[in-house]
């Protein structure tokens, strides 16, 4: 067997790079950007107002004058003109241009106005300083600089950016094309009515679900558990998709005919079986400049938790996508595990009001109990090194829910 560490790696060095496609802005969320993105002009383009009010030059105020007559109303998107007579003020909305001659804005809640004979506006809470309630041309961004950096994974806001800049289509990578094939004559379909000795299909829905989330495309087969079946299915898999995900046939039974498959399909074995539980009998291999496989273990936990920590992160790296950041999370309790294993534990999350991350412990049923995912949000991984692990300590955790 091999760690969970040199398991991952393994997995990272056979992640090639996907060819960037071009999409239309609105198609692009949850991409992975493989282009930058620059300002073409500063942000804000202009001196930008911030309040209702009206725009005036600040030599005036600090001249004594608090009574301003208005010379004109401007609205956001019309053409900014000089105010005439610096004594005087423009009527101003957020969102327009500063006009020329001004250089400080007094909101309306601060003054006092009357109409007759002439609109005049008179301060009642004077303005604290020169540029007040102004947002200055570039005191965000200038022109040229680098606003969305490649690797990427664009969300709403990354998506407006690249919208002020004009950039109606995206260089993005192309989505993974991955094959999802559960294996077992036990199997029948989510549609189906199981016989007493049956069960439907859920850890391919799984599976297909995950990638759709982390920006995959998939399809789902069955194959049964057949030696000919498999040699004869497997190779037009791994000549269509990027990678071949396939859950159960890989432990030590009789018909667990995978390995011997993949190896006549072609398949160059990298590991079998990782020091972990659940999801010890994991096997990765690498059809020669092709596709890679994952063959995860057919029970659902066990798979649940191959995915999220290999599964998920080779296809980021296939997409260029900036690594995760590693989120930690403590132990709510105490947690005794003997064997000398990395050890997958299904937690329920909890922010607790200081900022630390909780993790409880889910009462499951092994790794059978599909069930029991539900009353977790996460995988803790714990070390291999030790037998007791004391609530308070920190660990690794691989989050699923949100």
């Amino acid at each position: 067997m091999i760690s969970v560490a040199d398991a991952y790696q393994q997995i990272l060095a056979t992640a090639r790079p996907l060819p960037p496609e071009t999409v239309p802005l609105a198609a692009a969320v949850g991409r992975v950007l493989r282009q930058e993105i620059t300002a073409d002009r500063d942000f804000p383009p202009y001196h930008r107002v911030t309040m209702d009010g009206i725009a005036i030059s600040f030599a005036a105020l600090e001249a004594g004058q608090t009574t301003f007559s208005i010379e004109r109303t401007q609205l956001a998107g019309a053409v900014p003109e000089l105010l005439h007579n610096p004594q005087a003020a423009i009527e101003i909305m957020t969102g327009a241009a500063l006009p020329p001659g001004t250089d400080t804005v007094i909101r309306y809640e601060d003054m006092d106005f009357t109409d007759s004979p002439t609109r005049q506006a008179t301060v009642r809470v004077a303005p604290p300083r020169q540029g007040h309630n102004v947002h200055a041309q570039g005191s965000d961004q200038t022109a040229g600089t680098l606003l969305l950096a490649p690797g990427l994974v664009l969300s709403p806001a990354d998506i407006a950016v690249a919208a002020t800049v004009g950039a109606a289509t995206l260089a993005v990578a192309r989505r993974p094309r991955v094959a999802v094939v559960s294996t077992g004559d036990e199997i029948v379909d989510v549609i189906d009515a199981p016989l007493p000795h049956q069960i439907r299909r859920s850890n391919a829905y799984m599976l297909q679900a995950a990638l759709t989330l982390d920006g995959a495309t998939s399809d789902i087969f069955h194959l049964d558990d057949d030696l000919g079946t498999l040699k004869a299915s497997l190779p037009p898999l791994l000549a269509e998709y990027d990678a071949v995900l396939l859950s159960g046939g890989v432990s030590k039974g009789k018909a667990d005919f995978l390995p011997q498959a993949l190896r006549e399909s072609d398949v160059t074995e990298l590991f079998h079986r990782v020091a972990q539980r659940p999801g010890q009998p994991l096997w990765f291999g690498q059809r020669p400049g092709g596709a890679v496989v994952f063959a995860l273990p057919g029970n659902p936990v066990a798979t649940f938790a191959a995915y999220y920590r290999y599964v998920r992160g080779w296809l980021r790296a296939c997409q260029q996508a900036a690594p995760r950041p590693l989120v930690f999370a403590e132990l709510a309790e105490a947690v005794e595990f003997k064997p000398a294993l990395t050890y997958f534990l299904a937690v329920r999350l909890e922010s607790a009001p200081d900022g630390r991350l909780l993790a409880h412990p889910a009462p499951t049923a092994g790794s059978g109990d599909l069930a029991g995912l539900l009353a977790a949000d996460g995988l803790l991984e714990l070390a291999p090194d030790a037998t007791h692990f004391a609530a308070g300590t920190a660990w690794p955790v691989w989050p699923y829910r949100g």
